[in-house]
């Protein structure tokens, strides 16, 4: 353990932002360099608590007391090895991972927890500065060829372990780059692109192949997929958006955060001049409370917006763990991240409990307005409250309403008349057994694709256990790290 008495003596600290005023002016990160003492503080808070409750409140089982202690004793070398040995990129987690661990934290039953995901950070972080973080390629090859269908966290996360494990694995993926929604749904002010590219420089040197630029199931058909390679990961994600289907949704200005949140990322990439969806001089509704949300907003005060407004149907969610949300579950709470701080700071505004009922235009086809009203709780069905309605003005908006699963496209659609009934499960999603393979032999099923929209830890750990099922089907044992059966879970 770290100082027995860390916890008594050292408050719970994070990093300090850079000023608003400042930030929104660039794309970086918002987050100040994190002093080294501060960090070594944190790490001592960390408890001999008797029983972890963090290694299960994180689905990757991350071995958090081990790497605080070792940080707190300076030995950063070590803990970069700890943090590896359960998560294959904490570079992403660190930084984008809302840290049910930090929830599960036994400190944070009458205290606030440790400081995880920062710690967290900071580790990564100097490995990769120190040169720590080198090319694992495997031993011996086993001859044996896997296809990975989508390089986000849980694509990438079955692809390098199955690389290690010594397998010829090749990763396809639709866009340009590689990284599914970490390239190009996470704003670079979340998450500057270099962390990707550092982490895929390490991918190609171990030997796993990217093919981008390849849409599976039309470029290359599934049946071709099958024959070519001796078993399948899916790893698509959840891309069918939820839509907002009320009057006016057809006019001009009304966007998917799928489709304005790239256009932003790609002029970062250098790809383009202009975002063909620019928030510059309007005034921008973001319905949606969620990350995605908040990705909205922080990107639309950078762009320059004349206002930005984001709505909620839920209640505000309390600043404190309710009683019906108790210790270790994963609490919803009211956040106040980089993007909500900006936008108070802005005059915009955070609206919650109300809904849209129509998008009114301008009679040239474009989106002058949004009307609104206000709803009772979830227990009600969000019945309107009268008198409520109002109209408040709006040239963008962006719908960050969630996904509701995998798109159901040729590469599905083939490979559920191949499986037959059962293919897909209730949700919609890929059904698969507690092994992660699908109802077509060889072919495996990893992250949101048959979990439905989730967190990127749970798309690492999914990777990764799909990874060591895969291993063994193709060989009959494996040394990968145990799978976790997709109905598996934490606490939290």
């Amino acid at each position: 353990m770290a100082d027995p008495k860390g916890f008594l003596t050292h408050g719970r600290e994070l990093p300090a932002r850079r000023p608003v005023d400042v930030r929104i002016r660039d794309w970086k990160e918002v987050y100040q360099d994190f002093p080294r003492p501060a960090l070594t503080r944190q790490a001592s808070r960390c408890m001999d608590c008797g029983i972890p409750f963090c290694h299960n409140g994180c689905p990757l089982g991350n071995l958090v007391p081990e790497w605080n202690d070792l940080v707190y004793r300076d030995d950063w070398r070590e803990a970069a090895e700890r943090l590896h040995a359960t998560n294959n990129f904490p570079e992403f987690t660190g930084r984008l991972c809302p840290a049910p661990c930090e929830s599960a934290c036994v400190l944070g039953i009458n205290s606030d927890p440790v400081t995880i995901k920062r710690v967290e950070v900071e580790i990564i972080d100097r490995a990769f500065a120190e040169g720590w973080v080198a090319p694992a390629p495997p031993a011996a090859r086993t001859g044996r060829r896997v296809a990975v269908v989508g390089s986000g966290p849980a694509g990438l996360a079955a692809a390098q372990q199955l690389t290690r494990a010594g397998h010829d694995v090749v990763v396809f993926e639709r866009a340009d780059r590689i990284g599914g929604l970490l390239r190009y749904g996470i704003p670079e002010f979340k998450m500057e692109k270099r962390h990707i590219e550092r982490r895929l420089e390490q991918m190609r040197a171990e030997g796993t192949e990217f093919r981008t630029g390849v849409d599976v199931g039309v470029d290359v058909t599934a049946a071709q997929l099958r024959e070519e390679f001796d078993a399948v990961v899916l790893a698509g994600g959840a891309t069918l958006w939820r839509d907002l289907p009320v009057a006016g949704r057809d006019l001009g200005g009304v966007h998917q955060a799928m489709e304005y949140l790239p256009e932003a990322n790609r002029v970062q990439e250098g790809d383009l001049r202009a975002p063909a969806i620019d928030a510059a001089g309007k005034h921008v509704v973001v319905i949606g409370g969620g990350d995605t949300g908040a990705d909205c907003i922080g990107t639309a005060i950078r762009q320059g917006a004349a206002s930005v407004t984001q709505l909620e149907i839920m209640p505000r969610p309390p600043a404190e763990r309710p009683g019906s949300q108790p210790w270790p579950t994963y609490p919803i709470l009211f956040k106040m991240e980089s993007a909500h701080e900006e936008l108070t700071e802005g005059g915009g505004t955070r609206v919650y409990a109300a809904s849209t009922t129509e998008f009114v235009g301008d009679g040239d086809g474009n989106i002058r307005a949004l009307r609104l009203v206000d709803v009772e709780g979830p227990a009600s069905g969000f019945a309107p409250i009268p008198g409520t309605e109002r109209e408040i003005p709006a040239q963008l908006v962006t719908l960050a309403m969630g996904f509701l699963g995998p798109e159901k496209g040729s590469l599905l659609s083939d490979l559920a008349e191949d499986g037959g009934e059962g293919f897909f499960d209730a949700r919609g999603n890929v059904a698969r057994d507690t092994s992660y393979m699908s109802k077509v032999d060889g072919v495996f099923v990893a992250g949101d694709m048959g979990r439905g929209q989730s967190l990127i830890v749970w798309a690492i750990a999914e990777g990764r256990s799909a990874a060591s099922a895969v291993d063994r089907y193709l060989t009959g044992d494996t040394a990968l790290p145990r799978a976790i059966p997709p109905t598996a879970r934490p606490l939290v």
